[in-house]
């Protein structure tokens, strides 16, 4: 018999941290494994209805101060026109992040609650991958199976290579340049070829895939789509696959009743991020805003609004999975498709044969 998960730490992948901004020179320290140098690094201010921010080493994180940042909630173009980092690293720790010596974009202003997410790719290196489409630059955590890419548009229907290796169970394109494509999410669980937009609460629709699904090489981009492929525009996608004890893409059917289904995913999560196929807000739970159970200080992707806890959606994180606890329409109405993405806090058991333990 194999190993139950060949990731012990998920943190040495993916971390889950809260900070208080002091305006100045505020350094972010994560508090589980000390080698995770953020590639994906996503902020969002939890006490004030501020935009969320999003950069990646593809696009000079650890690189630049001023980095550029994307934000999920809209459709925004890339802005790199501010100095956040700290000027003697470009803000990116092997163990954390670290302001600069000012307050920009209300990542880092005086007595603000923060959240952090964040993953590790490949330390930002890159390579080329040449291809009938457009080409890709792409960086492989082939353990955590998580790659971070960009491209540029050629505005015919085409593919774009994505690095993985696998077929994805997720991938997320946002176009860089011009401040009209949304952030466009495919998801194994979604009807064959649709999309959900990250950045809105609306329902899945057809479109954007060139009417395919994505394979062990390649994604397909339908020519003219802002979203995806216009001539000359630049976009960063993320793929993912799920790793068992680290990692889970998947859906789950609504009952309608506080006494929620449970889904397992094979580990206790740290992350839980969810969608209701039909017109619902984006919702994302964690472990380090609610580190007892229930979980319920939720936020929106797709919108810009500060720590919810009004007790609508709850969820219980258990050693294996989570356990809906609400009726909401958000979360769990009946007879409905909900998609998730889950990342782990600690697999269900060690591939030592080390079990974990409930909240």
């Amino acid at each position: 018999m194999g190993k139950y998960t060949a990731i012990d730490d998920p943190s040495a992948h993916f971390q889950v941290e809260t900070y208080t901004g002091a305006g100045q020179n505020t350094s972010v320290t994560f508090s589980g494994n000390s080698d995770l140098k953020p590639d994906w690094l996503w902020l969002k201010n939890r006490t004030a209805d501020y935009a969320h921010a999003a950069f990646d080493s593809n696009r000079n994180l650890g690189s630049a101060v001023n980095a550029p940042f994307l934000e999920p909630n809209d459709t925004t173009v890339e802005n790199s026109n501010q100095n956040w980092w700290n000027s003697t690293n470009n803000g990116i720790n092997t163990d954390g992040f670290q302001f600069g010596s000012v307050s920009e974009h209300n990542l880092n202003n005086l007595g603000s609650e923060y959240v952090a997410w964040a993953w590790k790719c490949n330390g930002g290196t890159t390579s080329s991958l040449s291809n009938t489409g457009p080409d890709s630059v792409v960086q492989l955590n082939s353990d955590a199976k998580f790659v971070i890419g960009t491209y540029t548009g050629n505005g015919s229907n085409s593919n774009v290579k994505h690095g993985l290796g696998e077929t994805p169970d997720l991938l997320i394109v946002k176009r860089r340049n011009v401040s009209t494509g949304s952030w466009a999410v495919w998801h194994k669980d979604l009807t064959s070829a649709y999309w959900l937009r990250l950045d809105a609460d609306v329902g899945q629709a057809s479109g954007v895939w060139d009417g395919l699904d994505p394979n062990s090489e390649k994604f397909f981009i339908s020519g003219g789509s802002s979203n995806v492929n216009i001539s000359g525009s630049d976009y960063v996608f993320y793929a993912f696959k799920s790793v068992q004890g680290y990692s889970k893409f998947g859906k789950y059917y609504g009952n309608g009743n506080a006494d929620g289904p449970f889904v397992h995913t094979g580990f206790k999560p740290a992350f839980v991020l969810y969608k209701k196929l039909s017109a619902e807000d984006w919702v994302i739970l964690d472990n380090k805003r609610d580190p007892f159970n229930t979980a319920e200080t939720r936020l929106k992707p797709n919108k810009n609004k500060a720590d919810n806890t009004a007790l609508s959606d709850l969820m219980d994180f258990t050693s294996n999975g989570f356990k809906l606890r609400s009726s909401s329409a958000t979360i769990n109405s009946n007879n409905t498709d909900y998609i998730y993405w889950a990342f782990a806090e600690n697999p269900f058991v060690t591939s030592t044969g080390i079990p974990t333990t409930a909240r």
